[in-house]
């Protein structure tokens, strides 16, 4: 079963652990089943890609690989890497920073 994330496609991140630590990036795709996380220009590996047609170019190709999703850390504006709450405002269901309670 797919579990549910604090964090969304688009969200502005930072990676908190591994070989890219301190660099940010946006979400372009998670995986909920396996609870990884692909963010752009992050954990860049290299890949061999067989040429598929003429005009194909095969060879080594640079690609995002996925990381774990607790290796990564959402993005305030005024405070940097944060932990999300939520907060009801009327009838909807905010996301909020932790530290300065402003609405991500």
């Amino acid at each position: 079963m797919a579990t549910k994330f604090k964090i969304r496609k688009d969200d502005q991140v930072e990676v908190i652990a591994g070989k890219d630590k301190g660099k940010r990036g946006s979400v372009v795709k998670i995986d909920r089943e396996k609870g990884r996380v692909i963010v752009s220009g992050i954990n860049i590996v290299h890949k061999a890609m067989k040429r598929r047609s003429q005009q194909d170019q095969g060879g080594i190709a640079e690609i995002e690989a996925p990381l774990n999703i607790s290796n990564v850390a959402i993005v305030c504006k005024k405070c940097g890497a944060t932990r999300i709450g939520y907060k009801i405002d009327g009838d909807k269901k905010v996301r909020v920073c932790r530290k300065c309670g402003e609405a991500l």
